[in-house]
């Protein structure tokens, strides 16, 4: 699993954070995404880590602007991940 983060600047609300998780989700197969327009930013739950080239035409055909994208792997972290 790979975590995605893709900073974007043009969100300005509710209703843009939701157009740009349902674009992403139409263009990749995710896990999860959240975005926030306070952060500037969505994070994608993903299988396998995302083609930058892709992500950004996918932001600009949104209408906004693509700033980075960084990835890392992710774990999920269940209920009871403290105890490890």
């Amino acid at each position: 699993m790979v975590k995605t983060v893709i900073k974007i600047d043009g969100m300005a609300c509710g209703m843009c954070e939701s157009h740009m998780n349902d674009a992403i989700r139409n263009q990749f197969k995710v896990k999860k995404v959240s975005s926030s327009h306070t952060d500037k930013e969505s994070v994608v739950i993903s299988e396998e880590e995302l083609n930058e080239a892709d992500v950004k035409k996918t932001v600009e055909d949104t209408g906004y602007t693509f700033v980075s994208m960084s990835s890392e792997p992710y774990e999920k972290k269940g209920l009871f991940s403290f105890k490890k």
